[in-house]
């Protein structure tokens, strides 16, 4: 586990589920973004999480999707995939499934809607980690979940199960991450699911970060760590403003309205998502087309 863990450093682009006009998952695209984003230098690969619209995938085509996306890999970098839910055991079966199939680490959201309280939260993440073997990375998203996986829970389970090596925090409240290091340890594998907080996170030792940007900007999102790794500070506070007005527009409407509408207007995708989420207003599409072409990629 631990050349595993080693691995699991820096951009980590989670990629949209492209879906053909039928609404099926496009096997074919899918292949073609994870060879893109190899090709554009992104440190790791993941699917099944947030931006790839999980909720909307029954239990088969997500296990279908891991599958797909450990494969098309190749090794070459290591895959993140979603196996969280509401339900604690159909979490328990992707994240087996995740270890059969050789993913490099299972991203696990805390549960959804549901509002469990810490004691609840403890005991969901540590069955499932007691379960595997595989690297698990905790997805601490309170803008979705409506709850916050609190730091001494965490800790707890830090100390307790070894495979809980770090978390994505998609958590506006700055005081918190910096505690998650302080009390996990700064060996724990701390990544950003904020956008404009990607680079503030390697500030303080982040081991990355898992940002939808990537989707779009994968070359300069990658770079942008590999500034960081190498010392090159002010070219990266350049790289990380430069981006500001893309993780923006990026989240002008739901994620992952925008970035699924960006891909299409890109060639990469069709713009197709599956019910109740839909693509952005024709207004934010002619306003993000207007950023794009900022950009020079659209």
């Amino acid at each position: 586990m631990a050349a595993n863990v080693e691995r699991l450093r820096g951009s980590i682009v989670p990629l949209v589920t492209p879906f053909d006009e039928q609404g099926n998952i496009d096997e074919p695209t899918l292949r073609d973004l994870i060879e893109w984003q190899i090709e554009s230098g992104s440190h790791g690969i993941s699917v099944s999480g947030t931006t790839g619209e999980p909720g909307s995938l029954s239990v088969e085509e997500r296990e279908y999707l891991i599958e797909v996306a450990v494969k098309a890999a190749r090794g070459r970098v290591p895959v993140v995939v979603g196996t969280g839910s509401t339900n604690h055991q159909e979490t328990l079966r992707l994240t087996r499934f995740a270890e059969k199939v050789g993913a490099d680490a299972a991203l696990i959201i805390v549960p959804y809607y549901m509002r469990p309280n810490q004691a609840g939260l403890y005991r969901h993440f540590r069955a499932v980690a007691e379960a595997v073997s595989i690297p698990i990375i905790i997805y601490n998203i309170p803008g979705r979940t409506a709850v916050n996986l609190s730091v001494s829970t965490m800790a707890r389970l830090r100390r307790e199960c070894p495979n809980i090596i770090g978390v994505k925090e998609a958590n506006k409240d700055f005081e918190h991450v910096n505690l998650v290091l302080r009390r996990c340890g700064r060996d724990f594998l701390l990544y950003s699911g904020i956008e404009m907080l990607c680079f503030p996170m390697l500030a303080i030792g982040g081991a990355g970060y898992i940002s939808a940007t990537a989707n779009v900007l994968p070359r300069e999102c990658a770079e942008l760590y590999n500034l960081v790794a190498r010392g090159e500070w002010k070219k990266a506070q350049d790289l990380h403003f430069y981006l500001l007005d893309l993780n923006e527009a990026l989240f002008w409407e739901t994620n992952p309205g925008p970035v699924k509408a960006a891909l299409a207007m890109m060639g990469k995708i069709k713009p197709v998502m599956r019910l109740p989420m839909a693509l952005p207003s024709e207004e934010t599409q002619q306003r993000l087309r207007g950023v794009l072409k900022q950009y020079g990629i659209a």
